[in-house]
C-alpha cells in the first residue's frame, strides 16, 4: 500500500469515535466497530477478540489506525455494512433491506463464514420478498432448502411456477439434493395437471356468468342478438346459453392451458389475455373489438383465481 493511500471510512454507526477496533473491507473501507457486539453475535468474533490484542508499542506487524488494531476481512463494504448491521443492536443500527439475490447470498455466505447463526436465518428470511422471488425463484428455492426453512421453500416453489416444467441450469441447483429437485419438478407438475379440471368442468364459468347477455363478446354476439365473429364448430367446448363460443376465445382458452402445463401460475394467464385482446383486435369486428378487451381483463380475474385455489391444495412434500 502506497503512503499517500488513505482508506475511506464507513458510514454512520461504523463512524464511532469510541469503537475498540477497525474491520477493513477488501475494498478498503474502514468500518469502526465495537468488540461487545461482535462477540455477542458470534463465537468466532468471540474467540477472535479474546486473542491478546496488538498495540502501537508492540511493534507488531498488524496494522494500527488511531491507536485501534485493523482487521483486514474478505468481504467488501456492500457486503460487510449490512452484515454488521445484523450484528449491532437496533437502537444504533436497523436490519438493512436486502432486495438484490446476490447480495443477499453475499451477505448470507459471510454470516456462515463467521458463525452468525441467529442472524444467518434472518439474512435468509430477506430472500422472501416478491421482488426477489419473482426473478430468482429457484435460486431462492435452493438457498431455503440448504438453510432448512420449511416455509420459505413452500413459497419459493411457488414462485416457482413461473418457471418451465424443466428449468434451465442455476448455479444454486447444487445447493440442493436430488430428491429435493425430484419433489419440486413432482410439486410443479401435480399443479399443473390441478389446474385442468378448469378446462375438464367449465361450471365455474357459468357459474359467476348466469346468463348469455354478461358475456357476449365470448360467444361473438352483437348487442342486437345476432352473430358478429365465426363461431366454434369443433365441439372442444360445450355451447353457453345455446350458443358455440367464439373461435377465437377458444383459441385463447386452448393456448392458455396448454401453456399451464409448462408454467402453471396468474402470470401465463395473462399473458394469454394480451395476446387474445390483441387477436380480436386484428378481427377489425367493432363489437368484439369494443366489448373484449374489459370483458377478457375481467375474466382473467375469475380464472386466475379459480387456477390459485386449485394449485393452494397441492402440497410441496418436502420435509425437513
Amino acid at each position: 500500500m502506497s503512503a499517500s493511500f488513505e482508506p475511506s471510512c464507513a458510514p454512520s454507526p461504523f463512524d464511532h469515535a469510541r469503537a475498540d477496533v477497525i474491520l477493513r473491507s477488501s475494498d478498503d473501507v474502514d468500518f469502526r466497530v465495537f468488540k461487545l457486539f461482535l462477540s455477542l453475535a458470534s463465537p468466532f468474533f468471540e474467540t477472535l477478540f479474546d486473542l491478546p490484542q496488538p498495540s502501537e508499542e508492540m511493534g507488531t506487524d498488524v496494522e494500527m489506525k488511531d491507536g485501534l488494531p485493523v482487521i483486514p476481512v474478505s468481504e467488501d463494504s456492500k457486503t460487510l455494512d449490512p452484515l454488521l448491521r445484523f450484528c449491532y443492536p437496533c437502537t444504533l443500527a436497523e436490519d438493512p433491506a436486502l432486495e438484490d439475490f446476490r447480495d443477499v447470498v453475499n451477505v448470507l455466505e459471510a454470516a456462515k463464514k463467521y458463525s452468525l447463526d441467529a442472524i444467518e436465518q434472518t439474512v435468509c428470511k430477506s430472500l422472501f420478498n416478491p421482488k426477489i422471488l419473482e426473478e430468482n425463484s429457484l435460486r431462492c428455492f435452493a438457498v431455503a432448502c440448504r438453510a432448512r426453512l420449511q416455509d420459505e421453500s413452500v413459497l419459493a416453489a411457488r414462485y416457482t411456477l413461473r418457471e418451465p416444467l424443466v428449468p434451465a441450469w442455476f448455479g444454486e441447483i447444487e445447493l440442493i439434493t436430488s430428491t429435493e429437485l425430484l419433489v419440486l419438478l413432482t410439486y410443479h407438475r401435480k399443479c399443473a395437471t390441478a389446474v385442468l379440471a378448469l378446462k375438464n368442468d367449465l361450471s365455474w364459468i357459468t357459474a359467476e356468468y348466469p346468463e348469455w347477455y354478461a358475456v357476449p363478446w365470448m360467444i361473438a354476439m352483437h348487442p342486437n342478438g345476432y352473430t358478429c365473429c365465426t363461431q366454434s364448430r369443433s365441439g372442444r367446448y360445450p355451447e353457453f346459453y345455446g350458443y358455440q363460443v367464439a373461435q377465437w376465445w377458444e383459441t385463447f382458452m386452448d393456448s392458455t392451458f396448454l401453456d399451464m402445463q409448462d408454467k402453471p401460475c396468474a402470470e401465463t394467464i395473462r399473458q394469454n389475455v394480451d395476446k387474445a385482446i390483441l387477436t380480436v383486435r386484428q378481427l377489425n369486428c367493432s363489437s368484439c373489438s369494443s366489448m373484449a378487451p374489459a370483458g377478457l381483463r375481467e375474466f382473467a380475474t375469475l380464472f386466475t383465481n379459480k387456477a390459485e385455489e386449485l394449485i393452494a391444495k397441492v402440497e410441496l412434500d418436502l420435509k425437513f
